[in-house]
């Protein structure tokens, strides 16, 4: 069966559609699961052995040519994890005979198996949600996924090649100090900064922080903050791929929840993160792929109370101690 699974959004949301593709193909080897994406997450989407074809939609082209994509797979079925209507009326152009997608938005009328999941009641992470739509399409299917989810046989000697260059000699904990707007709450700079040298005075981890590609003008007013200190800073120029397989090493991820930490969580590396202080915005909802029992989450509250106070206190004491 040639099964289309369809999620264009960012890294967090595409890594968050994972699972599902990996149970689809392990229902059935002979089943080809074919990915409908956004181009940033492409590179990654190439990496895993779960999927067979990419599609991507550059969204600039007309909704015509999308369709025309998918119409050349020949799919007998499609899940969209996330619907939009370009995405919808792309598919029912394509004369996809089923269509699975949630009961939301106009679109809906597009598809000819609708699912309630009301995600806005935060019942499952997203991830799960993604993952009961695959039911949908087969009842009996083992929603179960291997862990790490994506991992590198050459990570090791990318790694090596990465602590020569730096002078790195310890275990590594990494912190992504950054997150792209696509986060409801983040420590303050002063916070992390707070934090990165009192765990300095231990001696015990080397510093890594991280940075994305558009992220310059924070990766160099970082790199002041800490001048004179240990401190290796890292500009994520080297591609999507490099980073994960890097990410992969360090013996501790800390960030918000933004894509660096879903991405983190997938290839199985331990997490520290920073959640807003809302359902929709919860751990609940966004936690990662990767095992419960090494992520530790904590919800922000707001800025300058005395909860935000005894929660940082309280981070720092587990950082120091990890």
């Amino acid at each position: 069966m040639n099964i289309l699974v369809v999620r264009t959004d960012k890294l967090g949301d595409f890594i968050t559609a994972l699972p599902t593709l990996y149970v689809l193909k392990n229902y059935d080897r002979s089943n080809k699961i074919i990915v409908c994406i956004s181009a940033i997450n492409e590179v990654l989407a190439r990496k895993c052995d779960f999927i067979d074809e990419v599609i991507v939609d550059d969204k600039e082209s007309s909704v015509l040519t999308l369709a025309s994509k998918i119409r050349e797979k020949n799919i007998d079925a499609s899940i969209t994890l996330f619907s939009n209507t370009r995405v919808a009326f792309a598919q029912f152009l394509a004369r996809i005979p089923k269509r699975i997608a949630p009961a939301t938005k106009i679109a809906q009328i597009f598809y000819t198996h609708r699912v309630q999941q009301r995600r806005s009641q935060v019942k499952m992470a997203e991830f799960e949600y993604n993952l009961a739509l695959a039911q949908e399409l087969f009842t009996d299917i083992d929603l179960n996924y291997r862990q790490p989810l994506v991992s590198f046989d050459d990570r090791e000697s990318f790694y090596d090649v990465f602590c020569l260059n730096h002078e790195i000699e310890k275990e590594v904990i990494a912190f992504h100090v950054g997150f792209g707007g696509s986060s409801d709450a983040n420590l303050t700079l002063d916070e992390y900064e707070n934090l990165i040298k009192n765990l300095l005075i231990t001696k015990k981890y080397q510093v890594v922080m991280t940075f994305g590609p558009d992220e310059k003008d924070l990766y160099e007013m970082m790199q002041n903050r800490f001048k004179g200190l240990d401190v290796v800073f890292y500009l994520s120029v080297d591609g999507l791929v490099y980073f994960a397989k890097l990410i992969s090493c360090f013996k501790l991820f800390v960030s918000t929840s933004t894509g660096t930490y879903h991405l983190a969580s997938l290839v199985g590396t331990p997490t520290m993160t920073f959640f807003g202080d809302s359902l929709f915005a919860s751990a609940t909802r966004w936690k990662g792929v990767g095992s419960l029992e090494k992520q530790r989450h904590f919800m922000l509250p707001q800025k300058g109370t005395k909860e935000r106070e005894k929660l940082f206190r309280e981070i720092q004491l587990k950082l120091l101690n990890f």
